[in-house]
């Protein structure tokens, strides 16, 4: 693999097991002139590690919009550049978005080199609908602010992931079981990849008596992965909703324009595509 001048690669690095960084991630970090990291104390032993010698600036949240003027120069300049995070792939609540936009209006080709996210390896063994999904990042720490923000998704029908802080997982739990019942089936996906992984689906209802048990429980870095709300046949299909799903139809396959018309207005896609096959079956002669 031949590393090009003056572009920017995004990097995905691992999210506990080494041995997850990919051979053509390792050649890329090696070969680049210059890495942006998020936190270059955590990222130099993992560079380390691998042999990686190239200098190491620091790109978070704090100081992103003020790196993009050297990165870029240093871009025109043909330097390449590796951008990465403290785990997992850039930009998926991590920082990186402002320098990769800025990139894209410069000119500058992005390259993507693909490997471990927290968010993929979750739904992967969470059992659940992972064909249209929703990512909430990190709640809000505010319990009031937090509480507001899943009380508007009550009735999502797609399947919630979203990532926690150890110091907060045990009153998100609570808040989940109170704003979508404890019934509500969810995964909690705790140290991915790491020595003490743990992989949990139960009710929220149990999973709030779990997480509080052991005092080891609550340490770690979290995904949850939340079963959507129930789609009943009570939600109905709104004259907006059959209007949306209409000029969809017209110009796409059912379940493609059933799927879209669930995320434009928020009824159930199972519930619009009976609706395009009742459509579909009236339209004939």
């Amino acid at each position: 693999m031949s590393i090009e001048a003056g572009v920017l690669y995004v990097v995905a690095t691992p999210i506990g097991n080494l041995q997850d960084l990919s051979p053509r991630a390792q050649e890329t970090l090696r070969g680049v002139k210059r890495i942006a990291a998020e936190d270059t104390r955590h990222s130099l032993p993992l560079l380390s590690h691998f042999g990686v010698h190239a200098p190491v600036q620091s790109l978070h949240e704090h100081n992103e919009r003020q790196s993009i003027p050297d990165l870029l120069q240093r871009l025109g300049d043909g330097d390449s550049v590796a951008l990465i995070s403290d785990a997992g792939t850039p930009l998926i609540s991590d920082p990186g978005v402002r320098l990769v936009e800025a990139a894209h209006q410069a000119g500058v080709r992005v390259i993507p080199i693909p490997g471990p996210s927290a968010v993929a390896t979750a739904l992967s063994a969470a059992g659940m609908a992972a064909d249209s999904f929703v990512f909430l990042g990190f709640l809000p720490p505010k319990p009031a602010a937090r509480r507001k923000r899943l009380e508007s998704l009550k009735s999502e029908n797609r399947t919630l992931v979203l990532y926690e802080a150890p110091h907060r997982i045990e009153e998100c739990l609570a808040d989940l079981r109170q704003v979508f019942g404890g019934e509500r089936v969810a995964v909690l996906c705790k140290e991915l990849s790491k020595i003490h992984e743990t992989v949990y689906r139960a009710p929220l209802e149990e999973l709030c008596g779990w997480i509080t048990t052991k005092a080891e429980r609550q340490r770690g870095e979290f995904v949850l992965v939340i079963q959507g709300a129930a789609e009943t046949a009570s939600e109905g299909c709104s004259p907006e909703a059959e209007r949306v799903l209409r000029v969809l139809t017209a110009e796409l396959p059912l379940a493609q324009a059933a799927r879209l018309a669930a995320q434009i207005t928020g009824v159930g896609r199972k519930i619009l595509y009976e609706q395009g096959l009742k459509l579909n079956a009236e339209d004939k002669p």
